[in-house]
């Protein structure tokens, strides 16, 4: 009788188990090694791993052996398990990657915990061996509820901490508020006019409608406001001006000072010795100006609003624009603030999501703000409109399209001055007057990058993400003059050569230089064709040193990085780390002074200038 107990529970099927170590091996190589050694290739690592875990359950249920009560049992163990996660996780992992990080980080967790429970429960009896794969699958799923993220770098992969640990945001409220012992900015001082400060690289709109090129030379920098706002004068990314030192072996940059920051992805408007931003603090966001030479907060204003996601954290995206003695900011969630840029008092605010109908983007309202002549105009998620500058009414409202996060971009194209935006359906051009559509180029994409304009009036457009035409994402150079009635808009080229995402490109001497990926590029204005690709970044941002043959590269992880704006191959010329941590905001460089910030700290560096600056400054000042 017990010979034929053993024999009869010898005889049950042994599982077939190597095939899902072989799976999980391949997908851990795929989901784990590719994108450190890879970083370029982890978003196709992570789909390695997806398919890894497809090809896995068609093991478990076609080829495993197992009785069909567990091979069906702990997948639906799986779903449930999920399901049920899904109600206890830190928000950032259930709203994660548009609602689907749990699923697709669970996928590997629960690959391991199926293969890992078989494995270990293979010698025991069925009723022992289900336990124990059922414990393994609800493991893998309770790690989730354990952590949280702090957001994603440029190429996808999630930054993860323990649930309970301090965000940064949390240690910065906890040192308190400096604004205590600030003054209260008064409302109803007077008011300077809403006049624009000369600014070289856009041209000038008169009251006529008709538009002229300006006068003042192309490489003058305002005295007024040297980096009036976002990307500079011409929000091109372009320094004029200044000669840097490039041996920093010798002759290193200095920091000036370094202070926490709350979190956001705002760049730096510059007057004077004031600089200007914005950040969030807990509920409140924040526009704050801060002196130049030290750091010091000099005002803040509060508005109650909060915006946040998963992939990139809370705060701002905007960056201030300065005019007319006033400093102009769009929130993420719309708000659209006139501030008098002495004081922060409130000249006027209105609601951009409001007054255009435009629903919260995923990514909030990112623009910045451009002031041309006597009015102001936000993006409001791929569409336009205008703001008198002197009391904020609603002057002109453009066409509808589908959604975007780029900032309106002046240019003068045939002679005649128009607003460019790009958005999700490609690019659009108005007229300051009233917004009228002068022109349209369809290239479906996501809408984020600033458009440039070349010499000769041709504009480039770039999308590194999404469903381009024809399935074709990269850089674009259009084509647009005035016909005898309308507007003829042409293809020129368009390049895979560099794919620029949230990462802005720039022109000089006739290339476009900027990030394919997560690595740097150059890339021909005459043909599209790509002349370098060299550099491992991140997903960085960078300036042209106009006056130099040079880049100044912020990289993903704050360091700064000095790259030669030479077309025939890649070379770097000197670093040093300026920041830690995430850093996707956009570097300013003010005569020898560089700012840099990320959503955790701000700092400034005095860089060493070549020797014909110093030369040219030590006359100056002999002069007076």
């Amino acid at each position: 009788m017990s010979n034929t107990t053993t024999v009869s529970s010898s005889s049950q099927p042994s599982l077939r188990l190597w095939p899902g170590v072989v799976i999980v091996a391949l997908q851990c190589l795929s989901w784990f090694v590719v994108p450190v050694i890879f970083p370029e290739f982890a978003f196709y690592g992570a789909i390695g791993g997806l398919v890894a875990g497809l090809v896995l359950a068609v093991w478990w249920l076609g080829f495993s052996k197992a009785p069909w009560i567990e091979r069906i049992g702990v997948i639906l163990l799986m779903v449930v398990a999920v399901f049920a996660a899904y109600r206890v996780v830190h928000p950032s992992i259930a709203t994660g990657m548009m609602g689907l990080m749990l699923v697709i980080y669970s996928i590997p967790t629960l690959s391991l915990a199926l293969v890992g429970g078989a494995l270990a429960g293979s010698r025991f009896s069925p009723g022992i061996r289900r336990a124990v794969m059922t414990a393994a699958v609800v493991v893998a799923c309770g790690v989730w509820t354990i952590v949280r993220t702090d957001g994603m770098t440029g190429e996808g992969t999630s930054q993860f901490a323990w649930r309970w640990s301090q965000t940064h945001e949390d240690r910065l409220l906890a040192l308190g508020s400096e604004e205590s012992a600030l003054p209260v900015p008064t409302p109803d001082l007077p008011q300077p006019e809403a006049t624009v400060e000369p600014n070289p690289e856009q041209p000038e709109v008169k009251s006529d409608d008709k538009a002229e090129e300006p006068a003042p030379s192309p490489d003058a920098v305002s005295p007024v406001a040297a980096w009036p706002g976002f990307r500079g004068p011409g929000r091109d990314g372009t320094v004029r001006g200044t000669r840097i030192s490039t041996d920093w072996t010798t002759k290193p940059p200095v920091e000036v000072w370094r202070r926490p920051v709350g979190p956001g992805w705002s760049s730096f408007a510059v007057r004077g010795n004031h600089l200007y931003t914005q950040e969030q603090r807990g509920e409140d966001e924040i526009v704050a100006c801060y002196e130049l030479g030290a750091g010091k907060l000099v005002w803040s204003h509060r508005d109650a609003a909060r915006f946040w996601e998963s992939n990139a954290g809370a705060g701002p995206r905007g960056t201030p624009t300065l005019s007319g003695g006033r400093v102009y900011t769009l929130g993420a969630t719309g708000i659209v603030n006139a501030l008098d840029a002495g004081n922060g008092a409130v000249i006027w605010s209105r609601n951009a999501s409001t007054d255009t109908g435009a629903k919260l983007p995923g990514w909030g309202f990112a623009g910045s703000p451009l002031v041309v002549n006597d009015i102001v105009v936000v993006a409001a998620s791929g569409r336009l409109i205008a703001y008198e500058s002197a009391t904020g009414a609603p002057r002109w409202t453009g066409p509808a399209d589908k959604g975007g996060y780029s900032s309106p971009h002046l240019a003068m194209i045939g002679g005649v001055a128009q607003i460019l935006l790009l958005n999700g359906a490609g690019a659009i051009s108005v007229s300051p007057a009233d917004g009228s559509l002068l022109w349209e180029h369809q290239w479906p994409g996501d809408g984020i990058v600033q458009p440039a304009v070349t010499t000769n009036g041709d504009i480039l457009i770039g999308t590194g993400s999404g469903m381009g035409a024809s399935g074709i994402v990269g850089l674009r150079r259009v084509s647009v003059t005035k016909g005898a009635g309308d507007w003829v808009v042409e293809e020129r080229w368009t390049s895979i050569g560099l794919k620029p995402y949230y990462n802005d490109f720039v022109i000089h001497n006739g290339h476009a230089f900027g990030f394919d990926g997560s690595i740097l590029a150059c890339v021909d204005l005459a043909d599209g064709k790509r002349k370098w690709k060299g550099g491992r970044y991140g997903h960085g941002q960078l300036l042209a040193l106009k006056d130099q043959n040079l880049l100044l590269v912020l990289s993903e992880d704050g360091e700064v990085v000095l790259v030669s704006a030479g077309t025939e191959r890649f070379a770097e010329v000197a670093r040093f780390r300026a920041l830690e941590g995430k850093t996707w905001n956009h570097p300013v460089l003010v005569g020898d002074l560089l700012l840099a910030r990320n959503g955790e700290e701000m700092a400034a560096f005095r860089l060493p200038l070549a020797e014909a600056n110093n030369a040219s400054n030590a006359k100056g000042s002999t002069s007076r």
